[in-house]
C-alpha cells in the first residue's frame, strides 16, 4: 500500500514504559519465541511427521485441544486448561454453547453462503441493524468481514474512496495515514502500513508504505497537528488509533480528553478519524463500543461525545464461534457515497458470510439477555483490584492497568526506573509458557516490545464477559503463581 504514513503523535497513558525507537529496520524479533521457552511436556511436539499446518514454529507443534467448555480447554494428554484470555480476546461468552451451536445449524438448513453483492440474507441484516442501532444511527451502515484486519483494509480503502467522491471538489492528493508507533491494525501489508509494531513489521519494512520519522513523543493534540502540517494537512486522509490500545501496548485506556482532541484535530483538517476496536469492542471493556465511554459533560449524546468517522469491529462480535469482523461507517461518509457512485469500490468473497452472521446474532443476544456488559464491569473491577493486590507491590512488575475484563500486567527489571527487562530475557514468554504447566493450567496472553518495539514484557488477561467472582479468583491465583515461579 503505497503512499502510507505512519507516525507517532501522542501516548495514551501515565505511568507507561516509553522511549523513542529509531530504527524499525534494524528490528529482529523472534515471533516464535513464545513456543521455544521452557514449554511444558504437553505444549508442543514434533510436527514434522504428524502436521502439515505451517506452525508459528515449523518443527514443533502446539498441544491439541480435544474439548471444550465453558471457561476451560482440554487437550489430547489431559490438561485442563483455564482460558483466561478468550484465544486472542476473542471466546468472550465461553466455549462450546448449544445455544450458538444450534443457530449455526438453524442457519446451515437455510443457507450456508451465497455472494453478498449478489444476494442477502436475513443473517446479515441483523448483524448489520444490531450494530447501526447500538450507535443510535450514528453509524449508519455496516461492511461484514470475516477478521479484524479485513475491516481495518476495508477501512482504509473507503477512507480514500471518500475522498474521491466528495463534493463539491473531490481531495484527490489525501492518499496518507496517520498511527501511532507502537499501535497495531492487523497483519495484511496495508494494515501493517498504518500500524507500528517493529517486529511484526521489521522484514516487511521494504515493501510497506512510507512513515514519517518523527520521534515517539508525549500526547498533546498540538502534536497530532504538527504531524499534518508536516505532511500537508490536504494530503491525509485518516488518522487511525485503537479506542483502548490492546496487546501492543498492554491494556492502555486513553487518558480523559484524548479522543475528543485528536478527532478536533482531524476535523480541523478535513480528514477522517478512524477508531480501531477489533479487540476492545463489543463488549470487552464494558460498553458495546469503547468509544463511547469517552463523554465528557452533560451535554455528550448518550452514546459519547467522540463518534468516530469510521470504527473496527470483530473479536467480541462472533465470539469465536465463527470468523467475523465489521467496518461500521458514519453516516456522513455514507452520505458522500450517497450522492457520488452510490457504492463501495470493494468486495470480498466471504463478506457478510450467513453462517458466522447467525452466530454472532446469538452471540450479541446472550450477552444482552444475561446482561454480560454489566457484568464485565462489576468483575472486571474486581480483577483489577484483586490483581493489584496479590502483584502490584511485586518487584518486577511495572504496571497492572486496563478496563472491563481487558487488563495487562507490565513487567520490568527496576520497578522505580521502570527499566524493562533484556528482550533475550523472554519474560513474557516464560510466564505464558509457566501457565501451561500441570501445576497452574492457564492460558495467559503474552507480548513483547510494549517499551520500544523491542523492550518490555506484558501478559494480558481477557476472560469471558460470563465470569463469576469464584473464576476471578481462580484467574489471579493462577496467574501469580505463574509470575512467582518465574520472577520470584
Amino acid at each position: 500500500m503505497a503512499n502510507v504514513t505512519s507516525t507517532i503523535v501522542a501516548d495514551l497513558a501515565h505511568n507507561v514504559n516509553t522511549t523513542p525507537f529509531k530504527d524499525a529496520q534494524a528490528a529482529k524479533v523472534d515471533v516464535t519465541e513464545f513456543y521455544d521457552t521452557a514449554a511444558s511436556d504437553h505444549q508442543a511436539q514434533p510436527a514434522s511427521s504428524v502436521s502439515s499446518i505451517l506452525h508459528a514454529k515449523l518443527e514443533r507443534k502446539p498441544a491439541t485441544v480435544t474439548a471444550s467448555k465453558g471457561n476451560y480447554l482440554y487437550t489430547s494428554d489431559g490438561a485442563e486448561i483455564f482460558d483466561a484470555t478468550c484465544g486472542a480476546a476473542v471466546a468472550c461468552i465461553g466455549h462450546n454453547d448449544p445455544r450458538v451451536k444450534d443457530a449455526i445449524v438453524k442457519q446451515l438448513d437455510t443457507v450456508e453462503y451465497c455472494y453478498a453483492p449478489f444476494f442477502a440474507t436475513d443473517a446479515a441484516e441483523q448483524v448489520a441493524s444490531m450494530l447501526t442501532d447500538s450507535t443510535g444511527g450514528d453509524m449508519s451502515k455496516v461492511f461484514i468481514v470475516s477478521s479484524g484486519t479485513e475491516a481495518v483494509e476495508a477501512g482504509l480503502k473507503l477512507a480514500r474512496q471518500y475522498f474521491t467522491e466528495l463534493l463539491p471538489q473531490p481531495q484527490l492528493q489525501r492518499t496518507k495515514f496517520i498511527a501511532r508507533r507502537q499501535s497495531y491494525h492487523g497483519n495484511t501489508l496495508g494494515s501493517l502500513s498504518v500500524g507500528y509494531h517493529a517486529g511484526r513489521r521489521a522484514i516487511y519494512e521494504p515493501i510497506l508504505g512510507t512513515n514519517s520519522n518523527e520521534e515517539y513523543v508525549a500526547q498533546l493534540a498540538q502534536e497530532l497537528d504538527d504531524t499534518f502540517q508536516s505532511l500537508g494537512p490536504d494530503t491525509v486522509c485518516a488518522f487511525i488509533a485503537e479506542t483502548v490500545a490492546g496487546l501492543t501496548l498492554g491494556c492502555v485506556p486513553p487518558v480523559p480528553g484524548y479522543l475528543r482532541a485528536m478527532k478536533d484535530v482531524c476535523d480541523r483538517h478535513g480528514a477522517l478519524f478512524i477508531l480501531d476496536e477489533v479487540m476492545s469492542g463489543m463488549g470487552r471493556t464494558g460498553t458495546m463500543h469503547a468509544w463511547s465511554q469517552e463523554s465528557e459533560s452533560p451535554l455528550d449524546t448518550p452514546y459519547g461525545v467522540v463518534v468516530p468517522d469510521l470504527q473496527t469491529v470483530a473479536k467480541g462480535l462472533g465470539a469465536g464461534y465463527a470468523p467475523i469482523g465489521a467496518l461500521l461507517v458514519n453516516k456522513r461518509v455514507v452520505d458522500v457515497l450517497s450522492h457520488g457512485t452510490g457504492a463501495f469500490a470493494h468486495s470480498q468473497t466471504y463478506q457478510g458470510h450467513p453462517v458466522a452472521c447467525a452466530a454472532a446474532n446469538r452471540v450479541q443476544q446472550i450477552i444482552r439477555e444475561e446482561n454480560l456488559l454489566e457484568n464485565v464491569r462489576v468483575m472486571g473491577e474486581k480483577l483489577g483490584k484483586s490483581l493489584t493486590e496479590r502483584l502490584g507491590a511485586h518487584k518486577n512488575v511495572g504496571d497492572i492497568r486496563g478496563r472491563g475484563l481487558l487488563w495487562g500486567l507490565e513487567f520490568v527489571e527496576s520497578k522505580s526506573t521502570k527499566k524493562p527487562f533484556p528482550p533475550s530475557d523472554q519474560i513474557a514468554a516464560k510466564i505464558h509458557n509457566t501457565g501451561f504447566k500441570p501445576d497452574f493450567g492457564i492460558s495467559l496472553l503474552p507480548g513483547t516490545g510494549v517499551v520500544d518495539g523491542h523492550s518490555g514484557d506484558v501478559i494480558v488477561l481477557a476472560p469471558a464477559y460470563n465470569i463469576t467472582a469464584a473464576d476471578v479468583e481462580i484467574i489471579v491465583d493462577r496467574a501469580e503463581r505463574a509470575v512467582r515461579a518465574v520472577l520470584g
